[in-house]
Protein backbone atom coordinates (compact mmCIF):
# COMPACT_ATOMS: atom_id res chain seq x y z
CA UNK A 1 0.00 0.00 0.00
CA UNK A 2 1.13 3.64 -0.73
CA UNK A 3 1.82 5.78 2.64
CA UNK A 4 2.25 9.37 2.20
CA UNK A 5 5.07 10.38 4.63
CA UNK A 6 6.90 13.64 6.33
CA UNK A 7 4.55 15.90 4.65
CA UNK A 8 6.47 19.45 4.09
CA UNK A 9 5.23 22.90 4.23
CA UNK A 10 5.17 25.14 1.52
CA UNK A 11 7.70 27.03 3.03
CA UNK A 12 9.96 24.42 2.43
CA UNK A 13 9.20 23.26 -0.71
CA UNK A 14 10.31 27.13 -1.81
CA UNK A 15 13.47 26.95 0.13
CA UNK A 16 14.75 23.77 -1.56
CA UNK A 17 14.49 25.58 -4.77
CA UNK A 18 15.22 29.46 -3.62
CA UNK A 19 18.43 29.15 -5.37
CA UNK A 20 18.16 30.51 -9.03
CA UNK A 21 20.24 28.05 -10.67
CA UNK A 22 18.62 25.40 -9.09
CA UNK A 23 15.31 26.28 -9.94
CA UNK A 24 15.93 26.65 -14.08
CA UNK A 25 17.86 23.24 -13.71
CA UNK A 26 14.56 21.99 -11.74
CA UNK A 27 12.14 23.63 -14.33
CA UNK A 28 13.94 22.08 -17.16
CA UNK A 29 14.18 18.49 -15.54
CA UNK A 30 10.23 19.04 -14.57
CA UNK A 31 9.49 19.77 -18.74
CA UNK A 32 11.60 17.23 -19.63
CA UNK A 33 10.06 14.48 -17.28
CA UNK A 34 6.54 15.49 -17.99
CA UNK A 35 7.02 15.12 -21.83
CA UNK A 36 8.82 11.85 -21.08
CA UNK A 37 5.93 10.60 -18.65
CA UNK A 38 3.44 11.51 -21.80
CA UNK A 39 4.97 9.78 -24.61
CA UNK A 40 5.27 6.65 -21.88
CA UNK A 41 1.55 6.94 -21.22
CA UNK A 42 0.95 6.50 -25.27
CA UNK A 43 3.17 4.03 -25.76
CA UNK A 44 1.89 2.20 -22.42
CA UNK A 45 -1.96 2.60 -24.02
CA UNK A 46 -0.75 0.84 -27.44
CA UNK A 47 0.69 -1.61 -25.81
CA UNK A 48 -2.44 -2.98 -23.84
CA UNK A 49 -4.47 -1.76 -26.95
CA UNK A 50 -3.04 -4.55 -28.60
CA UNK A 51 -3.13 -7.22 -25.95
CA UNK A 52 -6.74 -6.85 -25.53
CA UNK A 53 -7.25 -6.32 -29.42
CA UNK A 54 -5.97 -9.83 -30.05
CA UNK A 55 -8.10 -11.17 -26.56
CA UNK A 56 -10.80 -9.99 -28.22
CA UNK A 57 -10.44 -10.94 -31.86
CA UNK A 58 -9.47 -14.71 -30.20
CA UNK A 59 -12.88 -14.34 -28.05
CA UNK A 60 -14.75 -13.83 -31.56
CA UNK A 61 -12.57 -16.60 -33.47
CA UNK A 62 -13.46 -18.93 -30.46
CA UNK A 63 -16.88 -18.16 -30.46
CA UNK A 64 -17.49 -18.98 -34.19
CA UNK A 65 -15.75 -21.98 -34.47
CA UNK A 66 -17.93 -25.31 -34.65
CA UNK A 67 -16.27 -26.85 -31.59
CA UNK A 68 -17.60 -29.08 -29.20
CA UNK A 69 -19.22 -27.18 -26.42
CA UNK A 70 -16.69 -27.98 -23.24
CA UNK A 71 -13.43 -27.11 -25.36
CA UNK A 72 -15.59 -23.83 -26.84
CA UNK A 73 -16.61 -23.07 -23.28
CA UNK A 74 -12.89 -23.73 -21.99
CA UNK A 75 -11.55 -21.63 -23.96
CA UNK A 76 -13.65 -18.83 -24.10
CA UNK A 77 -13.32 -18.59 -20.19
CA UNK A 78 -9.81 -18.69 -20.25
CA UNK A 79 -9.41 -15.70 -22.94
CA UNK A 80 -12.25 -14.21 -20.78
CA UNK A 81 -10.11 -14.04 -17.79
CA UNK A 82 -7.16 -13.19 -19.64
CA UNK A 83 -8.64 -10.11 -21.07
CA UNK A 84 -10.08 -9.26 -17.69
CA UNK A 85 -6.49 -9.09 -16.47
CA UNK A 86 -5.39 -6.87 -19.12
CA UNK A 87 -8.36 -4.68 -18.71
CA UNK A 88 -7.75 -4.29 -15.37
CA UNK A 89 -3.89 -3.72 -15.40
CA UNK A 90 -4.64 -0.95 -18.15
CA UNK A 91 -7.23 0.81 -16.09
CA UNK A 92 -4.28 1.07 -13.38
CA UNK A 93 -1.50 1.81 -15.55
CA UNK A 94 -3.59 4.84 -16.50
CA UNK A 95 -3.98 5.82 -13.17
CA UNK A 96 -0.61 5.58 -11.83
CA UNK A 97 0.69 7.61 -15.54
CA UNK A 98 -1.74 10.34 -14.58
CA UNK A 99 -0.59 10.53 -10.84
CA UNK A 100 3.10 10.83 -11.94
CA UNK A 101 2.39 13.44 -14.88
CA UNK A 102 0.00 15.51 -12.69
CA UNK A 103 3.21 14.98 -10.40
CA UNK A 104 5.70 16.97 -12.74
CA UNK A 105 3.00 19.50 -14.13
CA UNK A 106 2.43 20.88 -10.62
CA UNK A 107 6.36 20.94 -10.40
CA UNK A 108 6.15 23.11 -13.59
CA UNK A 109 3.37 25.47 -12.01
CA UNK A 110 5.30 25.75 -9.15
CA UNK A 111 8.92 26.28 -10.43
CA UNK A 112 7.92 28.42 -13.60
CA UNK A 113 6.80 32.10 -12.34
CA UNK A 114 10.42 33.12 -11.76
CA UNK A 115 12.17 31.19 -14.48
CA UNK A 116 9.87 32.24 -17.39
CA UNK A 117 6.49 33.38 -16.01
CA UNK A 118 3.26 32.15 -15.42
CA UNK A 119 3.37 29.93 -18.94
CA UNK A 120 2.46 26.89 -18.40
CA UNK A 121 -0.24 28.33 -15.67
CA UNK A 122 -1.79 30.90 -18.61
CA UNK A 123 -4.67 29.30 -20.44
CA UNK A 124 -5.42 31.27 -23.76
CA UNK A 125 -9.10 29.84 -25.38
CA UNK A 126 -11.13 31.00 -28.14
CA UNK A 127 -13.72 34.05 -27.32
CA UNK A 128 -17.31 32.26 -26.15
CA UNK A 129 -19.02 31.98 -29.64
CA UNK A 130 -22.74 33.57 -30.14
CA UNK A 131 -25.46 33.07 -32.00
CA UNK A 132 -25.54 30.12 -34.84
CA UNK A 133 -21.78 29.90 -34.50
CA UNK A 134 -22.51 27.86 -30.91
CA UNK A 135 -23.17 25.06 -33.35
CA UNK A 136 -20.02 25.01 -35.35
CA UNK A 137 -18.02 25.16 -31.93
CA UNK A 138 -19.66 21.84 -30.49
CA UNK A 139 -18.84 20.44 -33.70
CA UNK A 140 -15.70 21.09 -34.56
CA UNK A 141 -14.12 23.77 -31.89
CA UNK A 142 -11.73 22.39 -29.05
CA UNK A 143 -13.45 21.26 -25.74
CA UNK A 144 -12.10 21.44 -22.33
CA UNK A 145 -11.64 17.87 -22.23
CA UNK A 146 -9.05 15.55 -20.52
CA UNK A 147 -7.49 13.22 -22.94
CA UNK A 148 -6.12 11.30 -19.93
CA UNK A 149 -9.15 10.98 -18.50
CA UNK A 150 -11.21 9.69 -21.26
CA UNK A 151 -8.78 6.84 -21.55
CA UNK A 152 -9.49 5.91 -18.05
CA UNK A 153 -13.08 6.16 -18.98
CA UNK A 154 -12.82 3.86 -21.91
CA UNK A 155 -10.05 1.40 -20.17
CA UNK A 156 -13.05 0.93 -16.95
CA UNK A 157 -15.74 0.31 -19.95
CA UNK A 158 -13.55 -2.71 -21.17
CA UNK A 159 -12.98 -3.77 -17.95
CA UNK A 160 -16.67 -3.90 -17.52
CA UNK A 161 -17.50 -5.63 -20.48
CA UNK A 162 -15.08 -8.50 -19.88
CA UNK A 163 -16.65 -8.68 -16.72
CA UNK A 164 -20.11 -9.75 -18.84
CA UNK A 165 -18.21 -11.52 -21.46
CA UNK A 166 -16.93 -13.53 -18.25
CA UNK A 167 -20.20 -14.08 -16.93
CA UNK A 168 -21.68 -15.04 -20.57
CA UNK A 169 -19.01 -17.72 -21.12
CA UNK A 170 -20.05 -19.41 -17.53
CA UNK A 171 -24.10 -19.60 -19.13
CA UNK A 172 -22.59 -21.32 -22.17
CA UNK A 173 -21.27 -24.54 -19.84
CA UNK A 174 -25.19 -24.44 -18.59
CA UNK A 175 -24.54 -24.94 -15.41
CA UNK A 176 -21.06 -27.40 -15.08
CA UNK A 177 -18.74 -26.38 -12.74
CA UNK A 178 -15.32 -27.61 -14.38
CA UNK A 179 -12.43 -26.91 -11.97
CA UNK A 180 -10.24 -25.28 -15.12
CA UNK A 181 -13.29 -22.70 -15.13
CA UNK A 182 -13.16 -21.90 -11.14
CA UNK A 183 -9.49 -22.32 -10.86
CA UNK A 184 -8.93 -19.96 -13.88
CA UNK A 185 -11.51 -17.65 -12.39
CA UNK A 186 -10.26 -17.35 -8.81
CA UNK A 187 -6.60 -16.97 -10.41
CA UNK A 188 -8.09 -14.08 -12.31
CA UNK A 189 -9.79 -12.41 -9.44
CA UNK A 190 -6.66 -12.72 -7.46
CA UNK A 191 -4.49 -11.50 -10.10
CA UNK A 192 -6.56 -8.52 -10.79
CA UNK A 193 -6.48 -8.00 -6.68
CA UNK A 194 -3.14 -7.93 -6.64
CA UNK A 195 -2.78 -5.15 -9.14
CA UNK A 196 -5.67 -3.10 -7.27
CA UNK A 197 -4.06 -3.56 -3.67
CA UNK A 198 -0.43 -4.37 -4.01
CA UNK A 199 0.59 -2.42 -7.19
CA UNK A 200 0.52 0.87 -5.89
CA UNK A 201 3.88 3.42 -5.29
CA UNK A 202 5.87 3.05 -1.93
CA UNK A 203 5.94 6.44 -1.03
CA UNK A 204 7.71 6.20 2.28
CA UNK A 205 11.06 6.64 2.89
CA UNK A 206 13.47 4.63 1.13
CA UNK A 207 16.57 3.07 2.53
CA UNK A 208 18.23 0.98 0.62
CA UNK A 209 21.06 -1.40 1.49
CA UNK A 210 24.59 -0.36 -0.50
CA UNK A 211 27.03 -2.77 -1.65
CA UNK A 212 30.17 -2.37 -3.98
CA UNK A 213 31.91 -5.02 -5.78
CA UNK A 214 35.78 -5.44 -5.83
CA UNK A 215 37.86 -6.10 -8.61
CA UNK A 216 41.58 -6.70 -8.60
CA UNK A 217 44.36 -8.06 -11.39
CA UNK A 218 45.71 -11.21 -9.76
CA UNK A 219 49.69 -11.53 -9.30
CA UNK A 220 52.08 -13.06 -11.95
CA UNK A 221 52.02 -16.16 -11.62
CA UNK A 222 55.70 -17.50 -10.29
CA UNK A 223 58.19 -19.22 -12.92
CA UNK A 224 59.14 -22.80 -12.34
CA UNK A 225 62.84 -24.20 -12.53
CA UNK A 226 61.18 -25.75 -15.87
CA UNK A 227 60.90 -22.52 -17.54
Amino acid sequence: MSHFKNQISPEKYTNDFHDKEKKDVALRNALDIRKFEIEMYWKRAAYFWTLIGASFAAYGVVQSASMQPDPKSDLTILVSCLGLVFSVGWFCVNRGSKQWQENWENHVDMLEDEVMGPLYKTVLKRRKALGWKIIGEIMAGPGPYSVSRINQIISLFVTFLWIILLLASFGIMSGNSHPLHITAVTLTIAACAAIVLLSRTDFGDHVPQAFQRRTKISPLDKPTSSD
